[in-house]
């Protein structure tokens, strides 16, 4: 061991200075504190981030395509995307909205036809219903609704409900349409199962008026879902530009963007944690400064150099941030497993669309914040290292 190392080990350890231990611990422990809450909340952002990205795929398709009036012949354009490389399943949907008759009143609905054949490859619809139910269950005159619709107007399973088309039926059938509730699906979104309903695309094309080969576009599912924008213009290169393809991100633009933005907010406002206990680091190399400036005046007048003044002051500070990062790193992660593992904390569900804290401490997030908390000390060091660097053995000495 060389003598810095061995000088900023005394001064670090300091068992006969009690008062410099107990500004060391403090410097310690407003470090570690930092990192911990750091940790943790980036943690927890970072859950909530991935449960409401699994729960908006989900009930969505990572791509879908669609054009102003409808796709035509969908059944050629299943076969052409299904060559497409990366794509998983396709499947052909009708979208648009009805009024839920209920007495005297009405009440708006977002209306999905599905093909039962082949929406349980695009969506995680199967996961989400209850009662052991599937989507390939689904007949022609039954419909799936969301678990909030049911639990407000009191509907269970074999229930009969009234949709009000806004547009005139085929001939004979009119704009009312009755059906039976085959099932009730819980995606834990709350607009999700209190506005969607689910069913068979041929009710839907008869809701809407239209023709059997005409859709409102198709839901296609990817391999993987992060090469949705180099599928989306392998796509758009296959089928042509008539249609408009959007990926899962850019439904969603708005919202993830929201989540990203309030998750740095969060990194910001919480690194001024470490910011204001690096200050301590700053008080704790200081009084050591005036503390030792006798053995700094001998060790100048010896002939040590400046440069290793400035180690010597530089390697404590950093032993101080490193040990306040450790012990914050074990405390913060210790703390989100412990988050995680026994649901310790709970959540409103008539607020939260889940009852616990979701937590991902994910390496990338701690990598970040172990990094940002060893530069906040280093530079926290600077000025007490140099002031101490400075210092004429003459000047150190005078009083001594």
């Amino acid at each position: 061991m060389n003598y810095e190392l061995w000088l900023s080990y005394r001064y670090l350890v300091a068992r006969k200075d009690k008062f410099l231990a107990l500004i060391n611990w403090v410097s310690i422990l407003g470090i570690a504190i930092g990192v911990a809450a750091l940790i943790v909340v980036i943690g927890v952002m970072s859950g909530f981030d991935r449960d409401l990205k699994e729960k908006i795929i989900g009930t969505t398709a990572h791509i879908l395509i669609d054009r102003e009036t409808g796709v035509k012949n969908f059944e050629k354009l299943r076969t052409r995307l299904a060559a497409v490389p990366g794509v998983a399943g396709v499947s052909p949907y009708v979208l648009g909205n009805v009024f839920l008759e209920r007495g005297s009143r009405a009440y708006g609905l977002v209306l999905r036809g599905v093909d039962p054949r082949s929406e349980g490859s695009v969506t995680q619809i199967n996961k989400y219903l209850q009662n052991g139910a599937k989507i390939e269950m689904l007949e022609a005159n039954e419909v799936v609704i969301g678990k909030e619709l049911a639990r407000f107007y009191g509907y269970k399973v074999g229930d009969s409900i009234a949709l009000l088309s806004p547009v005139s039926g085929v001939a004979g059938e009119g704009w009312r349409h009755t059906f039976k509730i085959m099932a009730i699906f819980n995606s834990g979104m709350y607009d999700y199962d209190r506005n969607l309903i689910f069913i068979h695309i041929q009710d839907a094309q008869s809701v809407f008026n239209l023709p059997p080969d005409l859709v409102s576009g198709m839901a296609v599912k990817l391999t993987h879902i992060d090469q949705a924008p180099l599928i989306k213009k392998r796509i758009q290169e296959t089928i042509g530009f008539s249609y408009e393809v959007r990926t899962w991100i850019e439904q969603n633009a708005n919202f993830f963007d929201a989540l990203n933005l309030e998750k740095f907010a969060m990194f910001v406002i919480l690194t001024l944690i470490v910011i204001v206990a690096s200050f301590n680091v700053v008080s704790a190399l200081i009084v050591t400064v005036t503390s030792k400036t006798k053995d700094i005046g001998i060790l100048k007048a010896v002939g040590v150099p400046a440069a290793s003044i400035r180690q010597i002051f530089t390697i404590y500070g950093m032993a101080l941030g490193l040990i306040g990062t450790l012990l914050g790193l074990a405390g913060g992660m210790g703390l989100a497993w412990v988050l995680r593992e026994t649901e310790l904390i709970k959540l409103p569900q008539t607020v939260y669309y889940i009852d616990h804290l979701p937590v991902l401490v994910q390496t990338n997030d701690v990598l970040l914040i172990t990094g940002c908390a060893v530069v906040i000390t280093y530079l926290a060091t600077i000025y007490p290292a140099a002031r101490a660097a400075s210092l004429e053995p003459v000047e150190a000495l005078r009083y001594q």
